[in-house]
């Protein structure tokens, strides 16, 4: 029986493209041709977002396929993965904005979004997933027991 394992990183490769030149392509147009006012704010964060977590979604992919972890990362966990990084640096440029950034701040946002990962990921370790490919050994006895 052959474990799963975590994706390859050219798996990741054409939404990592569209996420990047969408990103950054919307960022560059929208910082040079709009006015700071809110809807252009709001959509600046959400670009960001959609730019960074592109941007290190190969990243990612690599680092899950070279470091392997029990149950093997799947696709949904590698872009969860890569959009915690998406949500970081424009919580980081939000907070930046209103000048209360601190570096203290940015360990503990950092620790903050680490640890609920953390806890994700453990929360998937402990669920019960069954055999693939057969009668589990012990309904197996069972129904040679009623026969």
């Amino acid at each position: 029986m052959t474990l799963p394992s975590t994706p390859p990183v050219r798996f990741f490769l054409p939404a990592s493209f569209f996420l990047m030149v969408f990103g950054w392509g919307g960022l560059a147009f929208l910082v040079l041709n709009t006015l700071p006012t809110v809807a252009p704010r709001w959509l600046f964060f959400f670009l960001l977002v959609l730019a960074l977590g592109g941007t290190v979604l190969p990243a990612v992919a690599f680092l899950n396929r070279r470091f392997p972890s029990l149950p093997p990362a799947t696709p949904v966990v590698i872009v969860r993965q890569a959009t915690w990084v998406g949500i970081f640096g424009a919580t980081l440029a939000c907070l930046q904005m209103g000048r209360v950034l601190t570096p203290p701040m940015v360990l503990l946002l950092f620790i903050g979004l680490s640890l609920m990962e953390f806890l994700i990921r453990l929360s998937e370790r402990s669920q019960y997933h069954p055999p693939q490919g057969g009668t589990p050994p012990d309904q197996a006895h069972d129904h040679a027991a009623h026969e």
